[in-house]
């Protein structure tokens, strides 16, 4: 099961943000529409992401309460469409979160520009594990050193949750 070591922040804009990203010449990926139906499971989290047409099934366990927010995750992903259909016959949806997020990688890090309808904006950071769990965090604080993020204002919640919350 992979790791990933994750932020996440609410901001006012993603302007500035975009702007390092182009200066430090991090890979633009593009621009995903995600629809991300989360189904009520005894354990972590089962959502199935549909991503421009694509859907993959990812389940995931996060610590959500240390210094740290580390994400054990596995992702399945699907060759043709209809897993909506088929899932919702199976699970009950908790929520759906609907977001348009532009994808960045720099240093095997994901940075998610997020815009998410009801909740705004954020700027989230998923660096994979790869040497070790210490030398993903040199990576992922370097990260945050180039974007200047306030990791006061870390928001240890899901979309999910802030979802559920709302309501």
């Amino acid at each position: 099961m992979p790791t990933n070591l994750e932020l996440k922040i609410k901001v006012e804009s993603h302007h500035k943000f975009r702007n390092i990203l182009t200066d430090i010449d991090a890979d633009n990926i593009g621009v995903l529409n995600q629809k991300d139906a989360y189904y009520k499971v005894p354990d972590g989290l089962l959502k199935l992401r549909i991503e421009n047409g694509k859907e993959s099934l990812i389940f995931y366990r996060r610590d959500e309460k240390g210094n740290n927010r580390w994400s054990d995750f596995d992702v399945l992903k699907f060759e043709s469409d209809g897993g909506e259909e088929f899932f919702n016959k199976i699970f009950s949806i908790e929520t759906i979160v609907e977001k348009r997020r532009e994808l960045f990688i720099y240093d095997n890090t994901r940075i998610h520009l997020d815009e998410v309808k009801s909740l705004g904006f954020f700027v989230e950071l998923e660096t994979l594990v790869l040497k070790g769990k210490e030398e993903a965090k040199v990576r992922f604080e370097n990260i945050i050193k180039l974007l200047a993020l306030d990791t006061s204002k870390q928001i240890r919640k899901s979309y999910r949750d802030l979802l559920l919350r709302s309501k």
